[in-house]
């Protein structure tokens, strides 16, 4: 398959890339050349800019597209545009954030969330899933059944600089007394990104179309479990301290993004628990939990430093209180 790869060369993208060439396709990326330029000689590298300097894309044709850097409605059409005619199939990665409403149970068919500024494209902030939302409404009214949209849930694994689940194979390969928030029955999903890159390509070259869930594992999955098995995985001597969701939170540390795979109340109640048997009928699979521990643990201790979590003081200074 001839294989154009809006992005590629940073997480998601780099891995469909990688994925991609090892499988024998012939692989074309399409970026700005501004992060790890160069990472992937055996690809065709296209340079330009995804708003209005999309020359060196025109004339062109290709099998299938997997676009892993659409944000802004705007920006995408200028792409789905230009490549209809071009392309049998479109895949564009949105975002399980695209749900208007996380506190019940969620499936293809749930409302997504509308953009409250029709104008805004602030993707930074919290219009980050309408304005999926919005691409994925670009993507389908141009493709129709030829395109897809992958509302993509926690993307694990190695170069994730987001610290998202590689908080937790660390924290656990260094044993002790572990903070665990709120309690071991909560659900928990998320998706190694080597399965989710492998899936793409195979959208891209046979679909189905329309929207899927794209999360996992395929067998629901506790906090309790999770972090047991990632323990056990990654070798740590761990003693794991159940800490309630309120005393967690008037410690003053942040769900999710200081303390990942945590979000209480609920607002996000269903958030992981979303429905994938869609995507698990059109072939998603997924690898042990134990290998995405131990691989992400090994890049982040290649890949040094990465962004601040939960601190050791501060988990101390919490446990301590109890």
């Amino acid at each position: 398959m001839k294989l154009l790869v809006l992005g590629g060369t940073k997480f998601l993208g780099r891995h469909v890339v990688e994925q991609a060439l090892s499988s024998g396709h012939e692989v074309t990326t399409f970026t700005r050349g501004r992060t790890n330029p160069g990472l992937f000689k055996e690809a065709e590298q296209l340079v330009g800019d995804r708003d209005g300097a999309l020359e060196a894309l025109r004339g062109r044709s290709w099998d299938g597209v997997v676009d892993t850097s659409g944000f802004v409605p705007r920006v995408l059409r200028q792409s789905a545009e230009l490549l209809n005619g071009s392309v049998d199939r479109y895949v564009f990665v949105s975002s399980v954030s695209a749900y208007a409403d996380m506190s019940k149970p969620i499936d293809e068919g749930s409302p997504l969330a509308p953009l409250a500024d029709p104008f805004s494209e602030d993707h930074l902030g919290p219009d980050y899933g309408p304005l999926k939302a919005a691409c994925e409404r670009v993507v389908e009214e141009v493709y129709g059944e030829r395109g897809t949209s992958v509302r993509a849930g926690l993307i694990v694994g190695p170069h994730d600089q987001t610290e998202r689940f590689t908080y937790w194979s660390r924290r656990l390969a260094e044993g002790g007394d572990v903070l665990a928030p709120g309690v071991p029955e909560r659900r928990v999903q998320f998706v190694d990104v080597r399965d989710l890159a492998s899936w793409l390509i195979e959208l891209a070259q046979r679909g189905p179309g329309g929207p899927l869930n794209a999360t996992g594992p395929a067998e629901p999955l506790t906090m309790g479990e999770a972090l047991t098995r990632i323990a056990a995985a990654v070798g740590g001597d761990v003693r794991l301290h159940w800490v309630d969701d309120e005393t967690v939170l008037a410690a003053g540390i942040e769900p999710w993004s200081e303390l990942p795979l945590w979000l209480p109340g609920e607002e996000y109640a269903q958030l992981m628990s979303i429905d994938i048997s869609k995507a698990i009928a059109a072939g998603l699979e997924f690898r042990p939990l134990e290998q995405t521990a131990v691989d992400t643990l090994a890049w982040s201790r290649e890949a040094g430093e990465q962004r601040p979590t939960l601190t050791r003081e501060k988990e101390r200074d919490t446990l301590a209180s109890q």
